[in-house]
């Protein structure tokens, strides 16, 4: 058993003091009572919250983050981003790609991530022929979690096809490709490993409808297990609505709501691009939007109707997608300045006469655990997960704010560095804003950097 004591935790959507609370080894919290910081493992002065999901990220675009930011001859858009992160892609090694993404989950715990969803589609070697082991990059995933104790539910991705129609995948794309058999395969060999891994859970993620066929996606959907997350990419530009269209007459949304049991096993990463009745089907169906508000804002695609949505009961969370940068407090910050800044007003996602910033930051913890599986592990309350991050109560955000404030001020107001500790199943990772192995881990990334960077 681990016992901690806190001064202030916020649990079950209220603030409260002085309370111990009790971890089994399994991670569980088995009690939270009154009680004292003599009486504890591990006493922190400070302000406790639960961890949040990550659901979205690309762990190697971790390693290219700034490299896409130089304007070419035409108008830059995600389409010419791609072009250059499939140049970029093309030399990560496996040992690489686990240095990339321990760095990058290191980053996430400092911030106050305790859980990823890590949408995995490098698959295959340099020349696009499997490894001799099949998971031999998806094992470099689980290794990085291990190493660094982020939670991870592991989204393995089926990539067959370079556009809507089956079009032929492009060259740059052949790292990515699986036939529906052999991503079968994989998945099977990547469950019988979740026993062995602490914290570790297994989705699926059908990459697109652009590149996955209708054949192939109700293939998939009959084979995984009815409670498996399934997460995609949808209606991330209005090229790839104008796509779908032309090629279904639907738009994204509406033909997978038309020809899947939309349910809340789904996540729908981005759907930045809606109509009314789209997002009606999504928020009635009880799916979550993945949202990535920094990558969305890098990548230019657009504002999703998040005030809407959000006014129908939809649920959201929160991604680092490309992982540009790795931030929390911007992640939320900013989908609540989009809102914002599109409809000319302030506090657009708060709940009346309340915090805003609380009402983000709960509702995306809430839907982030339930798009990775992990939907009874999401709150600090009796049979949650001993998962949390310690606000430090003299950041200059926060310092000298009234209780109620400290989650406004941190995520409008502060940075990763308001992040003290961070706990994964009442074990703490994160000690005074450090990692264990941070130092190691970034020199083994500064490493796998000057490879890559000299082989551009």
């Amino acid at each position: 058993m681990i016992k901690h004591y806190f001064s202030d935790i916020l649990s079950g959507g209220r603030w409260l003091q002085d309370l111990l609370m009790t971890v089994d080894p399994s991670g569980s919290i088995i009690s939270l009572s009154k009680g004292s910081s003599s009486e504890a493992d591990h006493s922190h002065t400070g302000y406790a919250v639960p961890g949040m999901a990550n659901v979205h990220s690309h762990a190697f675009q971790r390693a290219m983050a700034g490299l896409a930011e130089f304007s070419g001859n035409e108008a830059d858009s995600f389409w010419s981003w791609r072009n250059v992160m499939y140049s970029f892609l093309g030399e990560i090694s496996p040992d690489q790609l686990q240095a990339i993404a321990s760095q990058l989950y290191v980053e996430m715990l400092k911030a106050g991530f305790t859980s990823v969803g890590e949408f995995h589609y490098l698959h295959n070697d340099t020349d696009g022929q499997a490894f001799s082991n099949p998971a031999e990059m998806s094992d470099k995933i689980v290794a990085a979690t291990l190493e660094t104790g982020i939670g991870l539910t592991l989204l393995p991705v089926l990539y067959q096809y370079g556009g809507f129609g089956a079009m032929e995948p492009k060259a740059q794309q052949r790292r990515f490709t699986h036939s529906l058999d052999h991503f079968v395969d994989l998945v099977d060999k990547l469950q019988k490993r979740v026993p062995d891994v602490a914290g570790m859970s297994i989705g699926v993620a059908p990459h697109s409808l652009r590149a996955v066929d209708p054949e192939a996606l109700m293939g998939l959907l009959n084979t995984i297990s009815a409670d498996m997350p399934c997460h995609i990419h949808i209606a991330e530009q209005n090229q790839e609505v104008e796509d779908c269209v032309n090629w279904s007459d639907q738009r994204p949304v509406e033909w997978l709501n038309n020809n899947v049991d939309l349910s809340d096993r789904w996540c729908l990463v981005h759907a930045t691009h809606l109509v009314p009745n789209e997002i009606a089907a999504i928020a009635n169906s009880g799916a979550v939007v993945g949202l990535c508000p920094i990558t969305e804002a890098n990548l230019g695609d657009g504002l999703f109707p998040a005030s809407e949505f959000m006014g129908q009961g939809g649920r959201i969370a929160l991604g680092s997608d490309s992982n540009i940068l790795i931030s929390l407090a911007e992640e939320c910050r900013l989908l609540e300045y989009g809102q914002r800044l599109n409809l000319q007003s302030r506090n657009i996602l708060g709940s009346k006469n309340a915090s805003t910033g609380e009402r983000i930051f709960l509702e995306a913890v809430t839907g982030g655990h339930q798009a990775l599986g992990r939907p009874g592990k999401s709150g600090l309350e009796v049979g949650g997960q001993g998962n949390f991050a310690v606000l430090d109560p003299l950041h200059p955000s926060i310092i000298g704010k009234p209780k109620h404030t400290v989650i406004d001020s941190w995520l409008f107001a502060g940075d990763n560095s308001v992040v003290k500790d961070v706990a994964i199943d009442g074990k703490l990772v994160v000690i005074d804003g450090h990692h264990s192995s941070e130092e190691v881990i970034k020199e083994r990334f500064g490493k796998a950097m000057t490879e890559l960077v000299a082989s551009l």
